[in-house]
């Protein structure tokens, strides 16, 4: 047996995708939405690539993934965090960008390179941002709340026309998180 057979290509994929979320504190169940890996099968790969070797210990959270959106918007410097994640998804091709602000999946032709997209999407989050707000599994609460929900989506500012991601059943007072904070400190402005 050769591991580079194309026989095992699929394989060593949903491995490296599964190491790669791990290291990003995934929670099990979203690690096998991925992959399909077995619960059992996450665990020990935890067990014996990260616990007892020279890797730093990585956080296992426990329970189910986060599904509320509304910290996405519930201030400015979040709402624009999330509004660069959501970019970064279309920059990776995870998502496409409809004309009318919705989003929905991108060309990736399997769970597992999906999966990728997606973690290549956080960490180039994560290298933009000193101290991001976000972790891994709000980034995929993001991804899905955008093409699974459709509960999130663009809107562009009335004053800019810069798209910023907003809560598709909140009042919009159609300003992105840059011209809503510049409008709070100017000390001309009015609140609403």
């Amino acid at each position: 047996m050769r591991v580079t057979d194309d026989r095992y290509a699929g394989e060593l994929e949903k491995f490296d995708l599964a190491m790669r979320m791990i290291g990003h504190e995934a929670r099990t169940g979203t690690i096998r939405a991925c992959t399909g890996f077995t619960e059992d099968r996450v665990r020990k790969l935890v067990a014996s690539y990260f616990q007892h070797t020279g890797r730093s210990p990585v956080r296992r959270r426990r329970g189910k993934s986060p599904r509320q959106v509304a910290p996405f918007v519930s201030n400015g410097q979040r709402q624009a965090e999330a509004t660069l994640l959501a970019a970064l998804f279309i920059y990776c091709r995870v998502t496409r960008l409809q004309a009318d602000g919705a989003v929905t999946r991108g060309d990736a032709t399997s769970r597992v390179e999906e999966g990728h997209r997606v973690c290549q999407a956080y960490e180039m989050y994560r290298s933009l941002l000193t101290a991001p707000a976000l972790g891994f599994e709000w980034t995929w609460n993001l991804y899905h709340a955008l093409v699974v929900s459709g509960e999130l989506y663009f809107a562009w500012c009335a004053l800019c026309d810069a798209p910023y991601v907003q809560d598709r059943y909140a009042l919009d007072y159609q300003r992105c998180p840059a011209c809503d904070q510049r409008g709070s400190d100017h000390p001309d402005s009015v609140s609403a």
